[in-house]
């Protein structure tokens, strides 16, 4: 016989696991609308047309889009732990999070390179922008684009603070959500994080 708790996995007599049925479509469904939203975060950023000017507004967008970054965040927070797949909410959560922060560094550092192009080692494309940011992101540094310019070094400063936090602080979060949330729909299971979808 087998049997399945709300929003768990089916058990059988042998005490073995199987996903419950719609749990598949549901992260594929999840996983597959959060691509979309990081797809049209990337293709916004590469289509729209960006002012070519550093003025105080393109400050305020930069802490605009960091709020909105922290929103997000603590919108996927509370739906993880309200949700009855606590852990397919997590990936999702890392999924749409990780590109909006990216392409918010990626806008600011294209529009620096469009008011001063010596604010880096040289002119930026949005591909640069984009290239500069997850290179700083992914700690490799290849030097072949630097920050020159004082404000271009502070934004790069404030971005590899924010990675550090983000990889860091905000990965623990997510995580410790997805915790509660499997406690909340099973409070006497353990969290094995080797357990399936």
């Amino acid at each position: 016989m087998t049997t399945a708790p709300p929003g768990g996995p089916a058990v059988g007599a042998s005490g073995g696991t199987r996903p419950v049925p719609g749990v598949r479509r549901k992260a594929t469904r999840s996983l597959l609308s959060s691509a979309a939203v990081s797809t049209l975060v990337v293709v916004a950023y590469f289509v729209l047309p960006l002012s070519s000017t550093l003025t105080s507004a393109t400050v305020l967008w930069l802490v605009g889009g960091l709020v909105a970054v922290a929103v997000l965040l603590a919108w996927h927070v509370r739906s993880i732990v309200r949700s009855p797949y606590p852990r397919i909410r997590a990936v999702t959560a890392l999924a749409t999070t990780v590109p909006v922060f990216l392409v918010v560094f990626a806008t600011t550092y294209f529009v620096m390179g469009r008011t001063d192009p010596a604010s880096f080692s040289e002119p930026l494309s949005r591909l640069d922008g984009a290239y500069f940011t997850v290179t700083v992101f992914a700690t490799v540094g290849f030097g072949d684009i630097t920050p020159v310019t004082t404000a271009a070094r502070a934004t790069t400063m404030a971005q590899m603070v924010g990675d550090v936090i983000l990889v860091g602080l905000v990965a623990q979060v997510i995580v410790g959500a997805m915790r509660q949330g499997v406690r909340r729909q099973d409070p006497g299971a353990s969290f094995d994080p080797d357990d399936q979808l």
